[in-house]
């Protein structure tokens, strides 16, 4: 029986306890097909294409203490290309993306570490994929996106509160756009890359960095990214934003680029790259490290999971994805990173509900 996207997800007993088995044998056997088509409704199991396409080899040195993944409740149901997730009050909140045959869902799913579960949130007013997300204050935004399959953009910006479960329009950004990287730092949101265009011929990345005041309602400019791109990986660490790989219009032409951009000076400055080049990747601080993971390029969809030492400015490889995926959403609730959903080949024909946590070494 197909889920349905309201359905709470409860994790089954056994299944889903932490195993100190090696890297890629976290499970979820027990939830029976962990994946859709998008031109096709029912479960199906993952594709063949999906472990030939798999890349798993870093050039980075290989961390002491890799850490280890473990299977965690799946989604309610198959998703990707949401663009990122965000943490909240101690949950990973996934907004938008692909689903259930379409690229234009409103969804709003929780998680919740403590109970192992999933629920739902009041919808986004406008279903898109590829949404920018980031927390300022008690709000959770959510930054322009596609509606149609990664192309055609939109403008409209909205603003979520857990108190009231309910989203408000904000001022749109200047110009419609989809994929673009979000964070909060100094009482402002961040709105950085990002790709335009109607079509897949027409679509091109931008190099824009914008600053939303929630007190003003406005965006205004600050200095651009040093090279255009989207679907990149950005954090916050030690008052300075990272933004971390990423394509340049295409996949077929991603970029291993590592800028840091200093609010003080209003400056990027070059970092240690990512060793590995990719794009729709999830990139999450945890402690004193950035760990970057997934991503996809020319047919390949990477299990990579790389880590940036801050203060070294040196890269490192901890262990690979149990399920390699991109256009997943990511985030650190405590000492754990959670990967939830996302494509497990190239493009985004198909969809998984698969979800995994990485417990660093």
């Amino acid at each position: 029986m197909q889920l349905s996207r309201r359905t709470l997800v409860l994790a089954g007993p056994a299944a889903l306890v932490a195993c100190a088995q090696p890297a890629r044998r976290a499970s979820h056997a027990d939830h029976g097909p962990m994946y859709e088509r998008l031109a096709a409704p029912g479960r199906i199991d993952r594709p063949q294409q999906a472990a030939q396409q798999n890349v798993f080899d870093s050039p980075a040195p290989k961390a002491t203490r890799p850490g280890r993944w473990v299977a965690r409740a799946p989604l309610p149901l198959p998703r990707s290309e949401m663009a990122w997730a965000v943490a909240m009050q101690g949950r990973m909140h996934l907004v938008g993306g692909y689903g259930e045959q379409r690229v234009d869902r409103p969804y709003h799913q929780v998680y919740d570490p403590k109970a192992d579960a999933w629920s739902e949130a009041a919808s986004l007013p406008l279903g898109a994929n590829h949404v920018g997300v980031a927390v300022l204050g008690d709000r959770l935004y959510a930054i322009g996106g596609f509606v149609e399959q990664n192309r055609k953009p939109h403008a409209e910006c909205f603003a979520w509160t857990a108190a009231d479960n309910r989203w408000s329009r904000v001022a749109p950004l200047p110009q419609p756009c989809g994929s673009v990287a979000c964070v909060a730092i100094g009482g402002r949101l961040h709105g950085i890359g990002g790709a335009v265009g109607d079509t897949f011929d027409a679509k091109r990345s931008l190099d824009w960095h914008l600053l939303y005041d929630p007190g003003a309602d406005r965006w205004t400019r600050a200095a651009p990214l040093p090279t255009a791109r989207d679907h990149v990986g950005a954090v916050v660490a030690n008052g300075l934003v990272h933004v971390i790989g990423g394509r340049v219009d295409s996949f077929h032409t991603n970029s291993n680029l590592h800028h840091t951009w200093d609010p003080s000076a209003d400056k990027w400055t070059a970092r240690n790259p990512l060793p590995t080049a990719r794009s729709g990747h999830g990139a999450v601080l945890v402690g004193t490290r950035i760990f970057v993971m997934g991503g996809e390029g020319t047919n390949r969809v990477f299990g990579q999971n790389e880590a940036y030492d801050i203060a070294g400015d040196r890269w490192e490889q901890f262990a690979p994805m149990a399920t390699p995926r991109h256009g997943l959403g990511a985030a650190a609730l405590g000492d754990a990173i959670h990967v939830a959903g996302g494509g497990p080949v190239m493009g985004g024909g198909i969809q998984s509900a698969v979800h995994e946590a990485f417990l660093p070494g």
